[in-house]
């Protein structure tokens, strides 16, 4: 049947077809550096770092953009506020952007241009709109006139009648109607500015994202993507600006993500109920966030809660637990017995995992049912290990169930640790005061203690670790440890 993707535009699901075969353009927009971002940035990275992977496993080549808002009235207040020059907090919340997306395992765009790196572009579209009538400059100001595009509330579903009778919108004395919306701003003075026909000024927020797109995707590009947030005004002032520049139309999909909620309220600097993706990866391992926000599907909201990141964690320990398990079945593997009924079951099982998993990808992205498809054959193959298999065909199975979780959780990029790694990151998220060396001197001693028949001390040095979260699982070669969770 093929990818199909839910169009924001249409209001319904439609089958995926890009304007030029097996390659997909896709802009999505950024944010806007003047501060650490919070757990709903992080929710947008990720979406649409997992579409992006998954359209390159479905074999299209990709070509992402991603803009920074580098100029806007937020990073000039924080720049008066700390004492520093605009372009330098930019700057800084830029390199702060990219730690945190790293630490998510966010993969950069193929493009990320900054808006003021595309002043000329912005200033060629205004001209532009000026001239076919869409546009007017008033006081060093320039004006979209929303009311001559005929289609403006298409994607947001509004009738700009009805927004006019029920508004109570102070007027700009300079603006022709209310909704008109800046194009061009006057700078004022101290204030970054930037030459123009129309005077010294800085250019307004929609106007970045039509250029950069059109810049570096066309006037007309397969995906348009960001927050649901976005959809008005942000993306609808970009359709009209856009098409009334070219005359042609702008994206031919719309991907909105969710909001994260707390108490039900969307998570917003503005209202101050927010955690920074930094406060939280004190916390939890980022593949715990990220495992999370993936576990529901992209368009529905999320209720946010440390408990629930908590709740999340020991689903991450059940996979890096049957990897483990796994690795013991292959050292200890004897094949004694002929292929079983119950190997050809669990074969069919592990055979017809991966069309699940991109039948579930398939339908409108969706991760939650492609990460419960995952959890689905980990359970299995625990359930198939309990019997202890011993069959050629029983060893090929446990191999290939092994191998498609690793392909089809890569394509999400989860699950990426070795079982070590995880545990480590655990020691380091619980607070837990050992160190490994420590923990493998002490796993020395208990061993030398039951070679002598010391079974306090064995039980004592145990104890010792289970208290601190540590718990010691002995196997044929060793003892290896592990973090409670």
């Amino acid at each position: 049947m093929g990818l199909k993707i839910y169009n924001t535009m249409s209001g319904k699901k439609e089958v995926f077809v890009p304007i030029k075969d097996n390659h997909v353009r896709m802009y999505v927009c950024g944010v806007t550096v003047y501060d650490l971002c919070h757990v709903g940035h992080a929710r947008s990275a990720i979406v649409f770092d997992t579409i992006s992977r998954y359209l390159r496993f479905s074999k299209y080549g990709v070509t992402f953009v991603k803009n920074f808002t580098d100029i806007d009235d937020k990073i000039i207040t924080r720049a008066a506020e700390e004492g520093k020059r605009w372009d330098e907090v930019a700057e800084t919340y830029t390199k702060e952007y990219y730690e945190d997306m790293s630490r998510l395992g966010v993969a950069s765009p193929e493009v990320e241009p900054k808006a003021t790196g595309h002043i000329a572009e912005m200033l060629k579209i205004i001209a532009t709109l000026i001239d076919k009538g869409y546009a007017y400059e008033a006081g060093g100001d320039v004006f979209y006139e929303v009311g001559k595009f005929g289609d403006y509330g298409t994607l947001s579903k509004r009738d700009l009648d009805s927004m006019e009778a029920g508004a109570r919108v102070e007027v700009d004395p300079k603006k022709r109607n209310h909704f008109d919306f800046a194009l061009w701003k006057k700078s004022k003075e101290g204030e970054p500015a930037w030459d123009s026909p129309w005077g010294a000024g800085r250019p307004g927020w929609h106007i970045e994202c039509s250029a950069m797109s059109q810049k570096h995707l066309g006037d007309t590009f397969d995906i348009h993507g960001g927050g649901a947030d976005l959809i008005f005004p942000h993306h609808e002032n970009e359709i009209a600006q856009s098409c009334a520049a070219t005359g042609k139309p702008f994206a031919r999909y719309w991907i909105h993500n969710g909001f994260i909620t707390i108490d039900k309220e969307k998570m917003s600097k503005s209202l101050g109920n927010f955690f920074t993706i930094r406060d939280i990866l004190r916390e939890f391992d980022p593949e715990v966030l990220r495992v999370f926000l993936l576990s529901t599907h992209y368009k529905s909201p999320i209720e946010f809660s440390r408990e629930s990141l908590r709740q999340t964690e020991p689903s991450l320990d059940r996979v890096y637990s049957t990897v483990l398990r796994v690795e013991e079945f292959f050292k200890s593997f004897k094949e004694k017995t002929q292929s079983s009924e119950e190997d050809g079951h669990f074969s069919g099982i592990v055979n017809s995992f991966k069309d699940r998993f991109i039948e579930a990808m398939d339908d409108d992205f969706n991760t939650a049912a492609a990460i419960a498809h995952i959890f689905d054959l980990i359970r299995e193959l625990n359930r198939y290990l309990d019997k202890k298999p011993a069959s050629l065909q029983s060893k090929q199975s446990v191999a290939k169930a092994i191998e498609q979780i690793k392909e089809c959780a890569g394509v999400l990029n989860i699950f990426t640790k070795t079982p070590h790694q995880w545990y480590l990151a655990l020691l380091e998220t619980h607070g837990i005061q050992i160190s490994e060396p420590e923990i493998e001197e002490l796993i020395t001693k208990r061993r030398e203690a039951r070679q002598n028949k010391d079974w306090k001390l064995a039980d004592e040095i145990r104890n010792t670790l289970d208290k601190m979260g540590i718990i010691l699982e002995d196997k044929v070669d060793g003892t290896i440890w592990k973090v409670k969770v």
